[in-house]
């Protein structure tokens, strides 16, 4: 099996129909991606939640920290992974412990394995290999 992102027109309904983004992996260091590209979902309008257990209890840049997905108040649209492909399959396993709507793993991350736990379950909303940031200078720019 070999991961097939959704259509460009897909990704960007998923980026307008979100509200709720949990960022996986949000550091508390400014000069790492997943701290930048939170600080950019902020401007944006998102409600955003970082998940990470060894800042968790913590708010990072305005942002709530929690330990897992299922601490997450309120239901994810969006999960932003900023972890290594290695850890996406436990990733997908916690997404399958939520009501979280699509699993997004940043650009250079992707796993088929991960992919395979999640559609097994009837999850079909996964994009891989692609930076929100990029996508939502797309969404504006067209």
């Amino acid at each position: 099996m070999s991961f097939q992102n959704p259509s460009q027109e897909k990704i960007f309904q998923y980026l307008d129909e979100a509200k709720v983004i949990a960022v996986v992996g949000l550091s508390d260091n400014p000069e790492k991606t997943s701290y930048q590209i939170a600080d950019l979902l902020k401007t944006y309008g998102y409600k955003l939640y970082g998940v990470n257990p060894k800042l968790a209890g913590q708010t990072i840049n305005e942002i709530p920290v929690v330990e897992n997905l299922s601490l997450v108040p309120e239901t994810i649209e969006i999960v932003d992974i900023f972890r290594r492909s290695e850890f996406l399959p436990a990733v997908a396993e916690e997404f399958l412990k939520t009501d979280a709507k699509v699993f997004w793993a940043q650009l250079g991350l992707s796993s088929d394995k991960a992919a395979k736990i999640l559609q097994d379950h009837g999850r079909n909303d996964i994009v891989m290999d692609r930076c929100v940031k990029i996508e939502l200078n797309k969404k504006h720019n067209r």
